[in-house]
């Protein structure tokens, strides 16, 4: 077990909008260390974005994630012998995580045939929870309607 809490590393921001949360992004989406490819797919995206919305690709890049990110959500707690699902308050750089995390996934599950590339697919994720509609949106509600629904058990908040 570690002796002491490893501190945070600051993110470099991306070279193209200087945003730490497109960098943070852009980590998200790269597999197999593939950076630039990464980059390519994100940067691809975000003109899909500008052409198709006529408005500026971060700003609705980052009230995507804002209106993603959750407010509550549910950890298990062991009471006596019972589990209970406590709600808790999501705090800032996992809400972040969240949102993207749920915005690729429901980028790499869209099944329009319209959009068969990821960059069109994760443009129109983008833009539908920037209008929050879409996947991504949906899963943060479930997960916020979970949350309400164990209202009961918040007093076992540890």
């Amino acid at each position: 077990m570690r002796s002491k809490k490893a501190p945070k590393r600051l993110l470099a921001p991306d070279p193209l909008y200087g945003s730490r949360l497109l960098a943070r992004f852009i980590n998200k989406v790269m597999s197999d260390g593939r950076k630039s490819i990464a980059q390519n797919l994100v940067y691809k995206a975000l003109e899909n974005i500008k052409e198709e919305a006529k408005q500026e690709p971060l700003s609705i890049f980052e009230k995507a994630i804002q209106n993603v990110a959750p407010k509550m959500e549910v950890r298990p707690r062991r009471v006596g012998g019972a589990s209970y699902q406590v709600p808790v308050e999501v705090r800032g750089d996992r809400k972040e995580a969240l949102a993207i995390r749920w915005i690729l996934s429901a980028a790499k599950t869209r099944g329009n045939t319209q959009f068969h590339t990821f960059d069109k697919k994760l443009a129109q994720e983008l833009i539908d929870a920037a209008n929050n509609t879409g996947s991504a949106i949906k899963k943060r509600d479930d997960i916020q309607k979970t949350a309400n629904a164990n209202r009961a058990f918040s007093h076992f908040r540890w």
